[in-house]
């Protein structure tokens, strides 16, 4: 018997096998274009399947897995995207820097149950004459849009052309990114995709880290310092819960705690209303609580839905 043959004994018969056709029966398909991608969602759908899709940037951690058991669990066939979208970065962010090992991401999309990783290039994506971008005119002018102005007009553009290729019934999203995952239902809305989105909450390391691909650009001091971010969450919580409703003044004492720690840079600390994202001055009902720290040179973000 040489390598390329495997032999199995089904009904009293010994059968011969080639491996290549097992191994593609249970290995995960790598797309890179969009025309085989789109053919291949095609086909699924005239078939009836329901097709559960999990846009990422790639360098997954537990969050992403989260993300991927629960497309896992609504579909019948998973489809993971790999893409670092260059027109979400600014001028002078990590874009180049921005961690990525495709190696790794592809194992932990094996374990899983990944149907189709679809990993197209900037030029397979955006070629040499795109000039076609969807911006909202409201949502994106909080929180991280204040200082990232382009940062959602290039996530909008991007998921809305993975929508169109992928073609998915559902699309699964995490909390963390709460102000991405409002754009993306309300541009869903507002431009009819006949698609379900997913809201996954935070995943967090077990001292209560929110997980994040940056957090690998930290050394081991900073990730130290990064914890304020929860700690300064769940101490406003804990005030609401005793009957603060003045947002100022936690914003105030956040602010205290956080530019007490080391190597921290606070771009925004913002207590807001869940479903436009405008502030609040009092708190009566259910308020967003958010934050965008630098510790260091990364950007770190985190968010809490308190109720009084």
């Amino acid at each position: 018997m040489t390598a390329s043959v495997r032999v199995c004994f089904f009904r009293w018969k010994w059968i011969v096998y080639p491996l290549s056709s097992i191994f593609e029966e249970f290995a995960i398909k790598i797309i890179k274009t969009v025309k085989e991608i789109q053919t291949r969602s095609e086909m699924l759908r005239k078939e009836g399947r329901v097709i559960s899709f999990v846009p990422t940037m790639g360098f997954l951690h537990e969050g992403h897995l989260a993300l991927l058991r629960e497309g896992r669990r609504l579909g019948d066939d998973l489809i993971l995207s790999i893409f670092v979208n260059p027109t979400q970065f600014g001028p002078g962010e990590d874009y180049e820097s921005y961690p990525r090992d495709f190696e790794k991401d592809f194992e932990l999309a094996r374990k899983e149950g990944v149907d189709v990783v679809f990993t197209p290039t900037k030029d397979e994506l955006y070629g040499d004459r795109f000039q076609t971008h969807v911006a909202l005119e409201s949502l994106t002018k909080h929180l991280c849009g204040l200082s990232r102005p382009s940062h959602f007009k290039g996530v909008a553009t991007v998921v809305a052309k993975l929508f169109n290729i992928v073609k998915p019934h559902i699309a699964v999203f995490g909390q963390k990114d709460f102000q991405q995952l409002a754009i993306i239902r309300q541009m869903v809305s507002d431009l009819d995709f006949d698609i379900e989105i997913k809201g996954v909450q935070t995943v967090r390391e077990k001292d209560g880290l929110a997980m994040s691909s940056r957090n690998a650009g930290l050394a081991p001091e900073q990730r130290k310092t990064a914890l304020c971010l929860y700690s300064s969450l769940v101490k406003s919580r804990e005030r609401i819960q005793e009957g603060e409703k003045n947002a100022s003044a936690l914003i105030q004492e956040m602010k205290v705690y956080i530019i007490s720690r080391f190597e921290t840079e606070i771009d925004y600390i913002s207590i807001c209303d869940p479903d436009t994202l405008d502030d609040v001055d009092k708190i009566e009902r259910p308020v967003l609580i958010a934050l965008a720290v630098k510790v260091g040179k990364t950007r770190l973000i985190d968010n809490m839905i308190i109720s009084p």
